[in-house]
């Protein structure tokens, strides 16, 4: 009877310390990115007041809206390295610090120059966040529940977008008071938070398990010992031991460029959409309603990392099926919202929205189940570095197609098009960790 029921027993007492991580872990993770991600995309409720106060073109914005993230990617893989060795904690914090007062910065810009310089000062102090995390989050988590914790995580995005637009429309009514424009109200009031989180991330954020004073010395040695066993089977499966190793896991290589078109469509969505939500209405909209309108595909985002991901990831045949779907679901609803109208075009980027949080934190539990150490460390940050340039791409693409054809939604097609190269690659995806990198 004892043998019968102790795998039972086994597994509840995982699942109660899993439940336990979550409810410590995760809020303040979130939060993180809820502030990380509104600091990052609020130029989007700022764009058609750019080109009005300083001039700025469609294409100059979204020149300036992608340096961000070339920038970012540019320093990844060595952000990754330095968290692998100083921690989570320390670095996170450091991160946070300089986000928040260079995104504070961008209420001084003036000029075409001082947009892009600003930018890519953004992109470098935050670069490494979401990488990290995603390493962070496997000192915590098996490789059956990380793509449910990298989900949670990216619901952060997701409020992040859903309060942002609103609130970036409230905030930009503040035009005129004390001199500033409403777009630098926004800037300053925005980046605050980041500021007076930072130190909280100091204080509460353990680096490992060793570290949680609110786990027993018993889970904390359990969860050690359980994901060491996990990362030897992995290593033992895929033979992926060295950086330049990882270019012949073609799992991962697949995943890495999935992850390149899932970031380019949403980018290219988020940056223009409330600008295409205002140009598409017959009469002029309060800054509040476009932002909530382009908080609608978010909305979705969220439920689908909520029950979705959870869902479709239980098996690894499910989870492949998961993200071939998703990935279909996310090419009809951007063909839909080019072509379907102002109604009908916005139920296409809702159903796109409710699989980019499905598709992504699947796509990043990848690495995490065939690699290890510092090998992890920087094939996340690969991963990431490939994707982030999806936001240069995007955004650019985005606006230099609406300056030669006066079309806001021309360059969806580019998206379009990845999108469906990422639906063939799909099905070249491993998910069962017994089997080598290559087989399928």
């Amino acid at each position: 009877m004892n043998t019968v029921n102790t795998p039972t027993a086994s597994a509840r007492s995982v699942a109660a310390v899993n439940t336990k991580i979550m409810r410590r872990l995760m809020p303040l993770l979130m939060l993180v990115y809820v502030i990380s991600f509104l600091d990052r995309t609020n130029i989007s409720m700022a764009k058609d007041r750019l080109e009005a106060d300083l001039g700025l073109s469609a294409a100059a914005y979204g020149l300036g809206a992608g340096l961000f993230f070339l920038a970012y990617a540019a320093l990844e893989i060595p952000s990754n390295m330095i968290m692998h060795k100083v921690g989570a904690r320390a670095w996170i914090f450091r991160i946070m610090i300089t986000w928040g007062v260079i995104s504070g910065c961008m209420a001084l810009v003036n000029n075409e120059a001082s947009f892009y310089i600003l930018r890519i000062l953004l992109g470098a102090a935050e670069a490494g966040l979401f990488p990290g995390v995603m390493l962070y989050l496997t000192y915590w988590f098996g490789r059956d529940m990380r793509a449910r914790a990298n989900g949670y995580f990216l619901v952060g995005a997701c409020i992040a977008s859903i309060i942002g637009g609103p609130l970036g429309g409230v905030l930009l009514q503040l035009d005129g008071m004390g001199g500033l424009h409403g777009w630098q109200w926004m800037f300053i009031i925005e980046a605050i938070p980041a500021v007076l989180l930072s130190p909280v991330i100091l204080l509460m954020l353990p680096n490992k398990p060793q570290n949680a004073k609110w786990l027993t010395a018993e889970e904390a040695t359990e969860i050690t010992e359980r994901l060491a066993r996990e990362e030897a089977e992995s290593l033992a499966a895929s033979g992926t031991r060295s950086f330049m190793g990882i270019f012949k896991d073609r799992t991962v290589m697949f995943a890495i460029f999935i992850n390149l078109a899932h970031q380019i469509s949403l980018y290219s969505v988020t940056y223009f959409l409330p600008s295409i939500i205002a140009k598409a209405s017959e009469t002029a909209m309060a800054t509040w309603l476009i932002g909530s309108l382009a908080a609608i595909p978010w909305f979705f985002g969220a439920l689908g990392a909520l029950f979705i991901t959870p869902q479709a990831t239980k098996t690894p045949n499910r989870t492949k099926r998961a993200v071939t779907v998703g990935l279909l679901a996310m090419t009809v609803g951007t063909v839909v919202g080019v072509i379907g109208g102002p109604v009908l075009g916005m139920v296409g980027f809702a159903l796109a929205g409710l699989f980019w949080f499905v598709v992504q934190p699947i796509m990043f539990s990848v690495p995490g189940n065939r690699l290890g150490g510092l090998t992890l460390a920087t094939g996340l940050a690969l991963m990431n570095t490939v994707g982030i340039t999806g936001g240069f791409f995007g955004p650019t693409v985005m606006g230099f197609a609406e300056s030669a054809t006066g079309n806001p939604l021309a360059g969806l097609w580019f998206a379009v098009v990845l999108l469906l190269a990422a639906v063939a690659a799909s099905f070249f995806l491993q998910f069962d960790p017994a089997k080598k990198p290559g087989k399928n």
